[in-house]
């Protein structure tokens, strides 16, 4: 018997879930965590500071009343890095005092230091007091991403940025270049502009958030453009140079961009160097990814892994849930499977967010659906919030009526989602949200609003048909 009944790799929302889950069941548990602090990338440099810094952009910027105060109305004028990361230190610190604390309730050990396979049972834990080695019957891997850095750029992260070193500016920039219209860089796109930076973004690729519903991406492409967000699509990098009075990013196209600070955001790579995967028989993809079963095996039936280093979706919510259900089935207990109505939340100015399929992919596979479509600005919810462009957005088959998807693109996108997540994910129908009483005024009635849409236009071709 082992020292552990799980062993987990990483202390990020996979990590902790999973931990906790076996500690739950009865069962000894211990994290290994590189850092000094619990939280993994998620907690200490992705998603919750940039989300902290995006709520107090929002607060002091004071984008979100401008319609009703006018557009020269801030809460504070001279907005400097140090107010913003005053937030993000305080949420940042609470959170590693969360996680701490439930760790601690439930037993999970905590061994702090770089951790590293010695044989398939046996991980060797090295910190600056040493080394000591650990066994565990079962080992669940989740050490999560890092930025992929080009060798052909020369970061210095005073000037030149990966998407985890950004929030380490000194100040905010004037100009600002971001490499990639992923998730990062459309997110941190619009927080840097609305502070007032001029942002210049590039990406090889037709278009931004290509996986979300089209009408939306150009909705929040030309709310963008409306604070004074550059898009170079189609554009690779060639050179970035660093320059005393800033940077210059050449792209293929010949083109020269001039700005003050360059971030790249173009894809992570799993943190899986130096884990000593290879001599035991696991072989992470040229990403450093590691390929899994539906279970979250391994090529090892008693290595598992979960979270980002796993691939897509890569979202801490996923992760979270993956870390649970990855610990149920090493121990033996009882465990579902990742339901496939996983919401997707994108933490742009303002939010977009969505739940199902996309009309695209409805059109490739030759689903017939409606569409009913809701707009804040006809919403007295919409009105109070001084939000007149956001939008919802319902997909519906007109064959037994039930919701294909969701999309939302505004203010509360990501919290409201779950109530069309929820009627999905029991089978529900158009029907029920059209007869459903929503709390007025909100912006949950949007869903009425659109199910009254989509119904009347189904009503409209029966009638015809009839």
């Amino acid at each position: 018997m082992g020292d552990y009944d799980l062993l987990v790799i990483g202390c990020g929302p996979g990590g902790q879930k999973a931990a906790i889950a076996a500690a739950k069941l009865g069962r000894r548990a211990a994290v290994v965590e590189s850092r000094d602090v619990v939280g993994g990338v998620c907690v200490n440099t992705g998603t919750i500071p940039s989300k902290s810094l995006r709520e107090a952009v929002m607060y002091l910027t004071g984008l979100s009343q401008r319609d009703l105060y006018g557009q020269s109305y801030r809460v504070k004028e001279d907005i400097t890095m140090e107010d913003l990361s005053r937030r993000t230190h305080h949420v940042v610190g609470r959170e590693v005092e969360v996680i701490r604390d439930q760790l601690a309730r439930n037993r999970v050990a905590v061994l702090q230091g770089r951790g590293y396979f010695v044989d398939d049972h046996t991980v060797a834990v090295r910190n600056g007091m040493g080394e000591q080695r650990v066994t565990a019957d079962k080992i669940i891997i989740a050490v999560g991403t890092c930025p992929a850095r080009p060798g052909s750029v020369a970061f210095d992260d005073v000037n030149i940025f990966d998407s985890d070193g950004i929030l380490g500016l000194r100040q905010i920039p004037r100009s600002l270049v971001i490499v990639g219209a992923g998730v990062i860089g459309i997110e941190y796109a619009s927080v840097f502009a609305a502070l007032g930076a001029k942002v210049t973004v590039i990406e090889q690729r037709d278009r931004m958030l290509e996986f979300c519903d089209e009408e939306v991406v150009e909705a929040l492409q030309f709310h963008l453009r409306s604070l004074a967000v550059t898009f170079r699509f189609r554009e690779t990098v060639e050179a970035v140079e660093l320059h005393d009075g800033g940077t210059l990013t050449t792209l293929a196209s010949g083109k020269v961009v001039a700005g003050d600070v360059v971030m790249y955001s173009a894809g992570r790579q799993g943190a899986t160097d130096g884990l000593g995967l290879e001599p035991i028989g696991i072989v992470p993809d040229k990403r450093g990814r590691i390929e899994v079963d539906e279970h979250f095996r391994t090529s090892l039936s008693h290595v598992y892994a979960v979270g980002d280093v796993i691939g897509f979706p890569a979202l801490a919510s996923t992760s979270m849930e993956q870390g649970r259900l990855a610990a149920y089935h090493a121990l033996d207990e009882v465990s579902g499977s990742l339901d496939r109505t996983m919401p997707i939340g994108i933490y742009t100015i303002p939010e977009v967010s969505y739940v199902g399929a996309t009309e695209s992919q409805l059109t490739e596979s030759s689903v017939p659906y409606e569409v009913g479509i809701s707009r804040y600005r006809e919403l007295a919810r919409g009105q109070i919030c001084g939000d007149s462009f956001g939008m919802l957005k319902l997909l519906v088959s007109p064959l037994d009526r039930k919701v294909l998807g969701v999309h939302l693109f505004g203010t509360g996108a990501t919290e409201i989602v779950h109530i069309g997540q929820a009627v999905m994910g029991c089978g529900g129908t158009v029907d029920y949200l059209m007869e459903a009483v929503f709390n007025y005024p909100t912006l949950a009635e949007a869903y009425k609003v659109a199910a009254l849409d989509v119904t009347n236009k189904l009503r409209v071709v029966e009638r015809l048909r009839h």
